[in-house]
């Protein structure tokens, strides 16, 4: 298998100025968001359920890629299977 490189990673710092008005306009909003959900983060009594949805998330979207249709039931379902299947299994296991 012969892979032709199409992209060209450019050189740093660049040639061009990065912190122009609108890039520092919208790294405002995105630090107030990250603010804010790091605010929300702390009153979730686990703080773990919301990082690991993003994971689930990722993995229906990557899988629906593939034509491979899943509902948000069915993944929570089997990742709790999964958490059952080891906490039963295997001691001194963290999730």
């Amino acid at each position: 298998m012969n892979l032709k490189c199409t992209y060209n990673i450019p050189t740093l710092p660049f040639d061009f100025d990065v912190e122009t008005k609108e890039i520092l306009k919208q790294l405002s909003k995105s630090r107030g968001a990250l603010a804010e959900l790091k605010g929300f983060a702390r009153i979730i009594p686990n703080e773990e359920i919301l990082i690991s949805t993003l994971t689930l998330q990722e993995a229906k979207e990557s899988s629906a890629v593939e034509n491979i249709v899943t509902t948000h039931d069915e993944l929570y379902k089997a990742d709790l299977n999964v958490k059952d299947y080891y906490s039963a299994n295997y001691t001194n296991t963290n999730f």
